[in-house]
């Protein structure tokens, strides 16, 4: 990934300044604190456009279809276009083979470093339930994203979840749940995409994945395949994402 591909809302803006003074109350602060602690974000008036990573892991498909549904409902935002990519796999692949997993597409590219994340206007992280949470694989994806942390690179960039589990109970609401902390320790922007999906969120009529915390599948026992509904709620998930990246993106004019 080039540099410079992603986050600049004004060049205008100043850095925060940094100081171990303790602060003056007579001295007025020109910019809120907390709009310069925001990231810069893509100028809508630039000719390139904003970009939201849908970074993912999926073992036997089910995420990555719903990853792929999701960017073309990004795609079709004018102005924002999804990009995909997986996280590193963490199992031995005779490991791999033993359980039968497929092979993956080579046409998504391995985020190998996490520090690819800061050129992105917005983050969707997709990835399957183990026990209620997250797989180890995107845990350990997560736990490489230290530096960034530390210097809070992330803080402020709107980020959602999509997951797949394999049961009705199996963790369609607890798998995003609980990874929501690692956005909170980012300082990252959650975006659940609540009951904006309308009427298709109250259907009763058959089994849907999918939740006000994100898409989701039902892969069962790895044979079922996602239904019209699920694939629907990822694409709209991913308009929805799209235009909250392109909100935020909007130039703001700062009082003195």
């Amino acid at each position: 990934m080039g540099k410079g591909g992603g986050c600049v809302l004004s060049k205008k803006r100043m850095p925060l300044p940094v100081s171990d003074d303790p602060p003056n109350e007579d001295t007025a602060i020109p910019v809120p604190l907390l709009d310069t602690a925001i990231p810069e974000a893509g100028d809508l008036n630039s000719p390139s456009k904003l970009r939201i990573f849908i970074v993912f892991y999926s073992m036997y498909g089910h995420v990555e279809i719903l990853a792929r549904r999701i960017k073309a409902g990004v795609d079709s935002i004018d102005g924002v276009e999804g990009v995909l990519f997986r996280i590193p796999e963490t199992m031995p692949p005779e490991v791999l083979e033993q359980m039968k997993v497929p092979q993956k597409a080579d046409d998504v590219p391995v985020m190998s470093e996490a520090a690819e994340l800061v050129e992105a206007d917005g983050l969707l992280f997709g990835f399957p339930t183990r026990y209620g949470s997250m797989a180890a694989q995107m845990k350990a994806f997560f736990d490489s994203t230290g530096q960034l942390w530390r210097e809070q690179k992330l803080a402020g960039v709107p980020a959602g979840f999509f997951v797949s589990t394999g049961t009705q109970g199996g963790g369609q609401e607890t798998t995003a749940l609980t990874a929501i902390t690692q956005l909170a320790h980012h300082g990252m922007l959650y975006v659940p995409i609540g009951y904006t999906f309308g009427a298709g969120m109250f259907k009763m009529d058959s089994i849907r994945g999918g939740s006000p915390y994100g898409a989701g599948v039902f892969s069962g026992d790895g044979t079922r395949e996602p239904s019209e509904t699920e694939l629907a709620l990822a694409e709209h998930q991913g308009k929805y994402m799209a235009a909250i990246v392109k909100r935020f993106a909007r130039p703001r004019t700062l009082e003195p």
